[in-house]
């Protein structure tokens, strides 16, 4: 029913956005991302992109200081407003003189300046080059539409209120907001219109309502699928399943917990036995142990992973399980291990990053204390506003600074403590790459090592090989009939593409020449076929491979293969190959890690591995900022950011912040009621 208030047709839908509610426009604020640059020095960046600048448009900023009186040594942050406005936005039709010199000539004209906006503008509308418009699509943001201010529907069907409300005010609201607003609708309408609503108020109120008992409360009726999280999309899914009714089917959910706190965990469980108990079955992959402990029945995998797991170490009941001394996910449950509190917390080193006025999305004007040199959790309810202080603000305004990116923060008031760290490093679970060619020896750079070696051996010599032969980008080495991939993808037309393995390289990748040398027996497909425990070992005898083999052992990735496809890997297996890339790097002892949710998909023994790696960062000096439900995680910070109390609306603000100790004394926070067990014992 609630897709049915969603503009969809042609008919209803604004023409000026086509029913998407915003567009595209080019943004000041990644045109001019750091402020602190003067115009010499590259402050307008598609204007200084090239290397040298180009010497029209310097001259273009050159001649309108001479009429505007302003330096081009001056930052951008000291020019006088109006001086900006008309960088940006032109003269307004007012014709300003314009010098050039080309050679030796130097002309003048008199001419209206069109401003950089509406430069890009200009050359965005007359390219016919995708790339150029890819370009310069880097400094567009969505915004509102202009017509229908992001109500997606033309006037016409606007004007159709029930009681005083359009459809697309009812569409802005939570899904706890709209299920007050629907559940008391009734009682603002007259018997007539009571009669005709009935039925669908009643459809409106269930499916309000299963999205509101699988955590999803804190969710715009509006919100666009493409900002879902995965484990957002899942639960809308199960919502949607459970207002069928239906019974007799199999359900199959991979991680459902993923991204939400232990009191939404609860209502999820909730929701998953009153699933079963219409007569389904529901099987569940899952890490969270309130959800294991629920099972009527465990299947546990193991015992390692990857080559060193497939096989069922124990089944049956919880307590069957158990009483498994092989289950190493029995022994985390049981107690017999765990991941110990420290005996102390961190002070810090003396200096704090101190985020003033943060306003994005639901932030309440929030002003954060992170002390440097410390583990910091951020916590809080799904929804609760964490991602939009933490990486939407902090990581944004941080990294123009201290990495000069190209990002829009969060509007906020002031960063400071910036002086004390040399960069920011937001490690995601974005995919390390999005073909097969990408892999965790391309992303580390040990393959460029791997190449080398190869390219140095006898064989090698002997045959005038160089490291390119080695590449399965480059035509030479590489097998020609799958170009490197090892794969052919098959067209399906109307169906997902397939990939089937090359039959001329059998998924080697490369020629039969070039297999022929060999190392140690192997050849270079053999390397990359090998687990990254086994290549640590293999090349135990060249530091450069080895230790960035023993870093992904380290953060628990042992078990994957070196020439592994990016696109096979799991978002907690890449965002764990980003971190060992960053640990292989030289620690400076002043960088700003900051990681949303790591432990994702991961077992408690791979938990207890990701914060030792963690932890050593922070006694390297380090800051690292999680955004974190796990509470095993939790119980071991140093510092916590506690946001709510709710999600959503009822959100936005920092409800506690200490020490974890700290944390558990405040009543307001559902971090501290659930964190407080496991101080306590």
């Amino acid at each position: 029913m609630i897709s049915m208030w969603i503009a969809q047709t042609s008919a209803a839908a604004d023409t000026s956005c086509a029913g998407g509610g915003q567009g595209w426009l080019l943004d000041p604020e990644l045109v001019v991302p750091n402020h602190a640059l003067s115009l010499k020095k590259g402050a307008v960046v598609p204007w200084a992109k090239s290397n040298p600048p180009s010497p029209y448009y310097m001259q273009v900023l050159e001649s309108l200081g001479k009429a505007y009186d302003f330096g081009l040594d001056t930052p951008w942050q000291d020019l006088p407003g109006a001086v900006q406005q008309i960088i940006l936005h032109g003269t307004g039709g007012m014709p300003v003189e314009l010098t050039f010199k080309d050679g030796k000539r130097t002309y003048t004209t008199h001419k209206a300046f069109e401003g950089v906006i509406g430069n890009l503008n200009r050359r965005m509308l007359q390219t016919e080059s995708a790339w150029m418009r890819e370009e310069l699509g880097k400094y567009q943001t969505a915004q509102p539409c202009e017509t229908c201010h992001g109500a997606r529907l033309r006037p016409e069907p606007l004007a159709v209120k029930i009681a005083g409300e359009d459809i697309s005010m009812s569409a802005q609201r939570s899904v706890a907001d709209a299920l007050d607003w629907f559940s008391t609708l009734d009682e603002k309408l007259n018997d007539t219109q009571r009669q005709i609503a009935k039925a669908i108020l009643k459809e409106i109120n269930e499916r309000l309502g299963f999205l509101n008992n699988v955590g999803l409360d804190y969710l715009n009726l509006n919100r666009t699928s493409g900002t879902l999280s995965g484990g957002e999309s899942q639960r809308i899914r199960l919502a949607s399943q459970i207002g069928s009714g239906l019974s007799g089917v199999l359900y199959v959910l991979d991680e459902p917990s993923i991204g939400l706190h232990q009191r939404d965990n609860d209502r999820l469980l909730a929701t998953l036995k009153r699933l079963r108990d219409l007569g389904n079955t529901v099987i569940v992959v899952e890490h969270d142990e309130d959800a294991i402990r629920h099972a009527d029945y465990v299947v546990d995998m193991g015992p390692g992973a990857g080559v060193h797991g497939g096989e069922i170490v124990a089944e049956g009941t919880l307590k069957q399980v158990l009483a498994n001394k092989k289950s190493l996910t029995a022994a985390y449950l049981t107690g017999a291990k765990k991941i110990e509190v420290p005996a102390h917390r961190r002070p810090g080193n003396g200096f704090d990053l101190v985020l003033k006025g943060a306003r994005a999305n639901n932030l309440q004007n929030v002003t954060a204390t992170i002390p440097l040199g410390t583990f910091t959790c951020v916590t809080g309810l799904s929804g609760s506003g964490k991602s939009s202080l933490i990486i939407d603000t902090l990581y944004a305004s941080a990294a123009r600074v201290l990495n000069g990116a190209r990002l829009v923060a969060g509007p906020h008031d002031s960063l400071s403590g910036l002086e004390h760290c040399d960069k920011v490093i937001d490690i995601d679970q974005s995919p390390i790459g999005r073909t097969p060619r990408s892999n965790p020896a391309t992303y580390t750079g040990a393959f460029t090592v791997i190449r080398d070696w190869f390219a140095g051996l006898p064989e090698a010599q002997a045959r005038g090989y160089k490291p390119g032969r080695f590449s399965f980008n480059v035509k030479g080495g590489r097998c020609e009939t799958c170009t490197g991939d090892g794969l052919i993808k098959i067209e399906m037309h109307f169906l997902p593409d397939v990939y089937v393995t090359c039959e001329t390289c059998h998924g080697k990748r490369y020629n039969r020449e070039t297999l022929e040398v060999k190392f140690k027996g192997m050849s270079i497909a053999d390397v990359l076929d090998m687990t990254v425990e086994d290549a640590a070992e293999f090349f135990k005898a060249v530091p450069a491979i080895r230790d960035k083999m023993a870093m992904l052992v380290r953060v628990g990735l042992g078990y994957i293969k070196v020439g592994q496809q990016a696109t096979t890997l799991s978002g907690g297996e890449a965002q764990r190959v980003k971190l060992a890339k960053e640990l292989s790097r030289r620690s400076t002892g002043q960088t700003l890690y900051i990681l949303d949710e790591p432990t994702t998909g991961l077992h408690f023994e791979d938990v207890r591995k990701l914060l030792e790696v963690l932890q050593a960062l922070v006694d390297q000096g380090n800051s690292v900022v999680v955004i974190e439900h796990n509470l095993d995680v939790i119980k071991t910070a140093d510092y916590i950011l506690d946001l709510g109390p709710e999600g959503g609306v009822k959100g936005g603000e920092i409800v506690a912040a200490g020490t974890p100790e700290q944390v558990v004394k405040e009543k307001r926070s559902f971090t501290g009621q659930y964190l407080a067990p496991l101080l306590a014992g």
